[in-house]
């Protein structure tokens, strides 16, 4: 049986940051950031060449232990073979480890380029299927529905698959982020959470959980009551002490904020007047960036001139 034909000229993908969580939304909300992370692909003759810029160009592996040629990979798997070869070019700018998504960011970028490069593959490889793929990868639905769909996303799976809806950030929210110059390992920080809570603090975290909905895409003003959380930000202070007084400090001060995925960048609700003086709150030791939202997700952009 043949297997799938490729499309000669190059294709671009970008694919934005993303944060997970939102306080009380553990594993399931994700928000889509103006942070991104280009790739261009080109199937060629033979052999695998990676060109990596920016953030990991210095660490990340340039062959097939790359975690987005691991994701084309099982992408072209289901598409019905792989091709001759491949010529990647990378420009990151999501930080690595730091809880902005980037692994989500990889992975997506792989498999919509797989996509992408591959003649009629959105007939085998549809949206849906995109989220599942994603997820079987990451292992988690939350950021990857956030990068793949855009704007702020509710993810979950339903016998056994990935499932996710994208609602409408209201567009007076102004996210800023402030990164700290270490990184902390998702396992890490997944470690530190207990098997078990108290039921009432289950119970306040899906209260204000369905709060932060409304808040994030219509009342804006209630986001200080809807961010607060009970399930996991706590139990991983240990992993990230400054992340969480810095959470505290602003929480304080009456600044939503909350760790943004398992951290230790911190998060925090800005409105357009005010988003240049809460970049100013964290002091010395923060990369602090005011980011627009991103309402796309990721996609394939024209090939720059």
């Amino acid at each position: 049986m043949a297997g799938p034909a490729f499309r000669a000229a190059a294709v671009r993908v970008r694919v934005p940051a993303t944060s997970a969580n939102l306080g009380p939304g553990y594993d399931a909300f994700g928000l889509s950031l103006g942070l991104y992370d280009d790739l261009v692909v080109r199937v060629a003759d033979s052999g695998l060449h990676i060109d990596i810029a920016g953030e990991g160009s210095e660490t990340l592996p340039r062959d097939e232990d790359h975690l987005l040629v691991r994701a084309m990979r099982t992408a072209f798997d289901l598409l019905g073979g792989q091709p001759r070869g491949l010529e990647i070019v990378c420009a990151n700018r999501i930080p690595h480890g730091r809880g902005l998504g980037s692994s989500s960011a990889a992975i997506c970028a792989g498999i919509v380029a797989a996509r992408a490069v591959t003649i009629g593959a959105e007939a085998k490889l549809d949206d849906a299927a995109l989220l599942e793929l994603a997820t079987e990868i990451e292992g988690h639905p939350d950021n990857v529905a956030a990068c793949l769909l855009g704007g702020f996303t509710l993810a979950w799976t339903e016998s056994g698959a990935a499932r996710a809806i994208r609602m409408e950030p209201d567009s007076s929210v102004v996210p800023v982020v402030f990164v700290p110059g270490k990184p902390v390992l998702t396992e890490t920080a997944r470690g530190l959470l207990p098997r078990t809570v108290p039921h009432v603090d289950a119970a306040a975290n899906a209260g204000r959980a369905a709060l932060l909905v409304e808040a994030l895409t219509r009342r804006p003003e209630l986001l200080l009551a809807a961010t607060e959380d009970r399930l996991h930000q706590e139990y991983r202070a240990p992993a990230m002490p400054d992340s969480t007084a810095l959470v505290e400090r602003l929480r304080a001060d009456g600044v939503p904020a909350v760790i943004s995925g398992a951290g230790p960048t911190v998060l925090a609700f800005a409105t357009d007047g005010a988003a240049e003086k809460v970049a100013r709150l964290a002091g010395d030791g923060w990369a602090a960036n005011r980011l627009a939202l991103d309402l796309s997700g990721a996609g394939v952009l024209p090939l720059a001139p």
